[in-house]
């Protein structure tokens, strides 16, 4: 078995193997470069100002800025205020909840925009938005405010990081 095993066999294997992959990476938006790393050129640190909060849910602001400024950290990209020559400005359009179609169960949802500003230029916006389950608890209003509360906590870390990969995405 081994003998009928080639040098040729083998680069015909290997040739495939590379010509499988890069058709499967170009159709599924999979890129060969470090993640955040394509913001437009000249686009090096980033700030994150306090989002602007038009919706009547107190702190809501707080939490999404928290969680873009986490995304910046982890891209590198995370200036304070001296150091950035770009920001992103955050709005937080909507929030709202209501119930499913499972007993006891609600389903939170917000709007937020984000805009990457150069020196007052536009250099890119995004509207994200999304949804989060909760359980509403068991007639105690504290556990099911906690429960609304966590459902806001990971649907504004899966938009920030959603809305940041958009931005980075445009270039």
């Amino acid at each position: 078995m081994w003998a009928t095993w080639s040098a040729g066999s083998a680069y015909r294997w290997a040739r495939t193997g590379v010509v499988v992959v890069a058709v499967l990476a170009s159709g599924c938006g999979y890129r060969f470069s470090p993640w955040g790393s394509a913001l437009p050129e000249g686009v090096g640190q980033v700030c994150a100002p306090i989002f602007v909060n038009e919706t009547p849910e107190p702190t809501l602001e707080n939490l999404f800025t928290r969680y873009l400024r986490q995304q910046l950290i982890q891209a590198g990209r995370l200036a304070s205020a001296p150091d950035c020559n770009a920001t992103i400005e955050g709005v937080v359009l909507n929030v709202g909840a209501s119930p499913t179609i499972v007993a006891n169960n609600y389903r939170v949802y917000t709007t937020v925009r984000l805009r990457l500003v150069k020196e007052g230029q536009l250099l890119g916006e995004t509207v994200v938005a999304g949804t989060e389950d909760y359980l509403q608890g068991r007639g105690n209003v504290l556990e099911a405010e906690a429960n609304r509360q966590a459902a806001l906590a990971r649907l504004a870390e899966t938009l920030m990081r959603d809305g940041y990969d958009r931005l980075a995405s445009t270039w």
